[in-house]
């Protein structure tokens, strides 16, 4: 019951992927959250998450922002980064993770999720058949309340750790130093 919202893989941000290992296993499209994924909630690109898009495009890697939000919000989050996106998303349904690899213009073998929520973005991948990393979200020091679903979340997470067979489903993809 519980591996519909197990992640293939976890890292504490997205700056913590090694992005050239995915590449060599395959993996052409990237599917991103932006809230607390990339950008703590809210918040608007800023000059290290575009040089981030930047390198990844450079790469060869074509990205896409799937996200609950209003156009507003993603249209002003994307003004610098000028990658495609969904928004409106209504996580965890597949049909924006599907929208958004038809999109990129990558085959669904070949696309990988990335997000900080096990209920919407982790379940959602896991409902669509696409491989998904969790990143640790984003927090600002001062930052006190996380909300109910992230306790949830943290069970999960523990179940996990101790389910092997679901863990580094990717070939543990984590940057080392």
């Amino acid at each position: 019951m519980l591996k519909e919202y197990y992640p293939y893989e976890y890292v504490k941000s997205v700056f913590a992927v090694d992005y050239k290992k995915l590449w060599a296993l395959g993996y052409r499209g990237l599917i991103f959250d932006v809230d607390n994924t990339l950008v703590h909630h809210g918040d608007d690109s800023n000059e290290k998450i575009d040089r981030f898009f930047e390198k990844l495009h450079k790469m060869g890697f074509k990205t896409c922002l799937l996200s609950d939000n209003e156009k507003s919000r993603v249209e002003r989050f994307n003004k610098n980064i000028q990658t495609l996106y969904v928004c409106d998303a209504d996580k965890p349904s597949p049909a924006g993770y599907q929208k958004a690899v038809e999109l990129m213009g990558v085959e669904k073998s070949r696309a990988v999720v990335l997000g900080d929520q096990i209920i919407t973005d982790i379940r959602g991948a896991n409902n669509a058949d696409l491989p998904s990393i969790l990143v640790h979200f984003i927090r600002m020091p001062d930052e006190k309340h996380i909300g109910k679903r992230r306790y949830i979340e943290y069970f999960v997470m523990w179940t996990w750790k101790h389910r092997k067979k679901y863990r580094y489903r990717l070939g543990d993809i984590r940057r080392r130093k």
